[in-house]
């Protein structure tokens, strides 16, 4: 009779577990900050690194948080490492800014058929950034892979350099055709 009701008890811990980690939802407070920028959680809201506050030693601690900005048709997403090499992205970044785009080595990286084509989270979070300036991300790719120079040159007409946007302006833009 022991080994039966033990027997019972191991596989009820067994089903808990595995149920668990079925149902087990992405929430940006408890992701590690390495794995937090370009994460969206199961609520569909993108995840950002924060500053979190001056340790005694004078360094910065860093914290995971929850955005405002919903992404439409993408939820329960850590990116994968490949998507952070081929785009040319990097985890630790506090915030986003517009000013990224005018760096012509990461617009050649975010343009890239590794990035442009197979990493649409990413790809996405640039493509709401530039439409907030009143740019399409895929014109800008196209006058990179064109012509570089003139890209940067477009861009910075359009006044995308004046500096980092608040998540509102990209958060309603149009989806963007893969």
């Amino acid at each position: 009779m022991a080994s039966t009701t033990t027997l019972a008890l191991i596989l009820a811990l067994g089903l808990s577990v595995f149920l668990n980690g079925v149902f087990c939802e992405i929430v940006c407070e408890d992701l590690p900050t390495g794995l937090c920028a370009f994460s969206i959680s199961s609520s569909g809201k993108r995840c950002l690194v924060e500053n979190n506050y001056v340790v005694k030693e004078g360094t910065m601690e860093y914290q995971c948080r929850t955005s405002e900005v919903v992404v439409e048709r993408m939820r329960e997403l850590i990116e994968t490492d490949e998507c952070v090499n081929a785009c040319g992205v990097d985890r630790n970044m506090v915030g986003i800014s517009s000013d990224t785009l005018l760096e012509p080595q990461f617009l050649a990286k975010l343009c890239s058929p590794d990035c442009f084509q197979n990493c649409p989270n990413i790809v996405d979070l640039y493509f709401n950034l530039a439409a907030g300036e009143g740019v399409l991300l895929r014109d800008m790719c196209e006058a990179q892979r064109m012509n570089p120079h003139r890209a940067m040159t477009e861009l910075m007409s359009s006044g995308v350099a004046a500096g980092p946007v608040s998540s509102h302006l990209f958060s309603s833009a149009p989806a963007p055709s893969y």
